[in-house]
């Protein structure tokens, strides 16, 4: 359905609740084309370039699931796409992970979605994303969960390499202790990956994507058919290993270990179903101390005793390799060699708020920054920066949301006032039709600076340097 008109398009807007009718206009002159008028709620915010680009393209559908508008597709897989929602009735974030249309229509796929939801609502533990609801909007089959600003390991890998032996072991504790809380209730989870762990903002591991999660033996009809956890059947097949085996998991917890300590999976990654089948895989493993011969002796015994071909070489239970693991964090903290401080010794990594919608820029702030040994929390509505000021001393506060001259001066003063308070560098990357209101806004007093077009990333980070020893 394409718009011929700017009042077609409003009507749509507000029928669907995508927006607010305050948010329809935005003081300057009345858009005289639907395509106008959504640049203009692109540029301010109102709307996101992921719903944009489908109403553009005529695509109506997809935009908004039950209650909840679609603001960015944050993963997509053979089976479902995951989006990044906001609640029409409250506004708070949740992720919404909606099954692919083309499998709307297979009643075992539609199942064994619905089963995940099920299953995953009775898991409460702070290493396993909680499940709040299934539900249908017509042929549309979705679940919600906890949004957590973050992002998965793999992305993470992408920008940071690998991680310190000290991190690794951190992460790897919190996913045994989510496996082991599931593990007691009987289930494990199947389908371990990189994709399928989360880092949230505040350093916590958390397990995601329970569907393929075994407690019934019926499940084999599924798994397969839709390209899930073929390395979990190879592996299983190749050592005769009993069906939902905990040791299974164990395997594939030490896979995760060895890419987060080396950088490089411990085999090679390839989208060949033939070769993922291929039981010789995962037994040619390349052996870790000669990817990385300064890794600790311990956490290498940790690994190499992970991913035993055989199942009764390995850990039986994740409980016995959550022992192994605290002990490797007990050492070293107690450790005085300069080479591997415990964590307590290291300085803490400085947080810095960015405030950005599009996801490009979000991942270029993001990858900058962290390079840069800050820890990057990602927003996209600067009155919730301003919200997480309450409970966050970041070091810097980085604005780049697209806003009207009103609302620029609006938050403006807002984020001096809560930036004063907690000691945190603000700086306000105006849009090149802003750049007038450069030298009103920096006449202001405080730790802040106002940055006009064009502005890269190393004036951003070189700004709130300045700010911050200046404060010192």
């Amino acid at each position: 359905m394409r718009f011929s008109n700017p009042l077609e398009l409003e009507d749509f807007l507000l029928q669907q609740r995508l927006v607010e009718p305050e948010q329809l206009r935005g003081g300057g002159d009345l858009p005289q084309t639907a395509d106008e008028l959504l640049s203009d709620l692109e540029r301010r915010g109102v709307l996101t370039s992921y719903q944009t680009g489908k109403l553009r393209r005529g695509e109506t559908d997809g935009l908004r699931v039950g209650q909840y508008r679609l603001l960015y597709r944050n993963a997509a897989g053979s089976f479902a796409r995951v989006f990044r929602g906001c609640s029409v009735e409250d506004g708070s974030m949740v992720g919404v992970k909606v099954l692919r249309q083309r499998l709307a229509s297979d009643p075992r796929a539609v199942t064994l979605f619905r089963r995940e939801g099920e299953l995953g609502k009775r898991l409460k533990h702070k290493n396993i994303v909680p499940i709040y609801d299934v539900g249908q909007d017509g042929d549309q089959h979705y679940i919600t969960m906890e949004f957590v600003e973050g992002g998965n390991f793999r992305d993470f890998i992408k920008i940071r390499k690998s991680f310190s032996p000290e991190e690794a072991t951190k992460y790897v504790l919190d996913i045994a202790e989510g496996l082991n809380y599931a593990l007691g209730l009987g289930l494990t989870h199947r389908d371990l990956k990189l994709t399928n762990v989360l880092l949230s903002a505040q350093g916590v591991a958390k397990l995601v994507d329970f569907g393929l999660a075994g407690n019934d033996n019926g499940l084999s009809q599924f798994e397969e058919s839709v390209d899930r956890a073929v390395e979990y059947a190879s592996l299983e097949r190749g050592t005769n290993a009993p069906a939902n085996d905990p040791r299974s998991d164990l395997y594939f917890l030490g896979a995760i270990y060895y890419e987060l300590l080396t950088g490089v999976p411990p085999y090679p990654p390839t989208k060949s179903s033939a070769e993922r089948k291929d039981f010789r895989r995962y037994c040619n493993i390349r052996p870790l101390r000669s990817v990385n011969p300064s890794l600790p002796s311990n956490v290498i015994q940790i690994v190499e005793r992970l991913m035993e071909i055989s199942p009764s070489d390995r850990y039986q239970k994740p409980a016995e390799v959550i022992a192994d693991l605290k002990d490797v964090l007990g050492q070293s903290a107690d450790s005085k060699a300069p080479a591997t401080p415990g964590p307590q010794d290291r300085p803490a990594q400085p947080t810095v708020i960015c405030v950005e919608t599009r996801p490009k820029q979000q991942d270029a702030l993001r990858e900058y920054f962290t390079k840069h040994s800050y820890r990057v929390l990602m927003l996209g509505d600067p009155q919730r920066a301003l919200q997480r000021m309450k409970t966050e001393r970041p070091a810097g506060l980085v604005v780049m949301a697209e806003m009207s001259e009103h609302e620029a001066r609006d938050f403006y003063a807002k984020g001096i006032a809560a930036c004063r308070k907690s000691g945190t560098a603000f700086i306000l990357a105006l849009s090149r039709g802003l750049n007038s209101l450069r030298d009103e806004l920096a006449a202001s007093p405080g730790v802040s600076r106002v940055l006009a077009q064009p502005v890269t990333l190393r004036d951003i980070r070189c700004a709130i340097e300045e700010l911050r020893a200046a404060a010192k």
